[in-house]
């Protein structure tokens, strides 16, 4: 079992920025590909960054070269740097977890979200 833990969200206003942060509990967190989604009003939860084990990252299109995703695996932490906000950015972000392991399969961890909202 994964506990993850955001932080950092709030009320920034357009071209500002902020850092959220997810700190995991266990010990093999080196181990998770992470991620961070987002979901605004009336809309589907959408993925906006992941890191893979390997710190191999991918991200949306709406963010590419606003946003960054890092990793300490020392601190068991997954960071998302959010620059350049637009109000279109406000959402609810949360982190995600997800390993495979053998005979155990797939396991999806989700923290309970920080909200960011971005005033035009």
């Amino acid at each position: 079992q994964v506990q993850l833990v955001e932080s950092g969200g709030g009320l920034v206003q357009a071209g500002g920025s902020l850092r959220l942060s997810c700190a995991a509990s266990g010990s093999i967190f080196s181990m998770y590909d992470m991620g961070w989604y987002r979901q605004a009003p009336g809309k589907q939860r959408e993925l906006v960054a992941g890191i893979t084990g390997g710190s191999s990252t991918n991200y949306a299109d709406a963010v590419k070269g606003r946003f960054t995703i890092s990793r300490d695996n020392a601190k068991n932490t997954v960071y998302l740097d959010l620059n350049s906000l637009k109000p279109e950015d406000t959402a609810v972000y949360y982190c995600n977890a997800v390993i495979t392991l053998p005979l155990i399969g797939r396991r999806d961890y989700w923290g309970q979200g920080t909200q960011v909202t971005v005033s035009s």
